[in-house]
């Protein structure tokens, strides 16, 4: 077990901060076998919705399906902080909405949605998930507000962007929900 109150040396925060920082700019770039290869097991959290992109053909799907949504992604990192076994940083996610994210039809609306992603490391300091906290409704008010209620023209697509996030309820990841409680017990 790792002691949580011991921080690793800074030779090896530096590696791990010099890796998630090209992780971050690979995807910005779209090089997905870049963006992979920070992992030796490719794994998304998505903790707002309880989703699992697990292994390679599942976190490619991923990252098509949100690139298909917004072509343009594209982030701004606010802070990054190390903890003993992750790297956590705090980032506005901004995009226009071009295509279906899930169910939720095109709105051509632009987001910025402020997020934090744990990317938690092994014992032998290696990548073993990203792990994304963000307010859904933040986002989905900035793609659905975007909008006009008034304009009786946009109501079919306001009515099919609700339906589409209503399907988009469904069971959630039991890795997500079924978890331990913390041992802190001090040692």
């Amino acid at each position: 077990m790792t002691d949580r109150f011991a921080m690793p040396p800074a030779e090896v925060l530096r590696a791990r901060e010099k890796l998630v920082l090209d992780h971050f700019h690979d995807e910005v770039r779209q090089d997905w076998d870049d963006v992979l290869a920070t992992f030796p097991h490719p794994r998304y959290e998505i903790i707002p919705t309880l989703t699992v992109h697990d292994g390679d053909t599942a976190v490619r799907g991923y990252y098509r399906d949100t690139r298909v949504a917004f072509p343009d992604q594209d982030h701004e990192i606010i802070a990054l902080r190390h903890s003993s076994d992750a790297v956590i940083v705090e980032f506005w996610l901004l995009g226009t909405h071009s295509g279906p994210l899930g169910a939720i039809p095109p709105t051509g609306s632009r987001h910025r949605t402020r997020m934090t992603a744990y990317f938690v490391f092994d014992a032998d300091e290696k990548l073993i998930a990203e792990r994304i906290y963000f307010d859904t409704l933040t986002m989905l008010k900035q793609l659905i507000g975007g909008l006009n209620p008034r304009d009786p023209r946009t109501w079919p697509l306001v009515i099919r962007a609700l339906r589409g996030l209503l399907a988009m309820t469904g069971d959630p990841n039991p890795a997500l929900v079924d978890t331990p409680a913390a041992d802190l017990a001090v040692r």
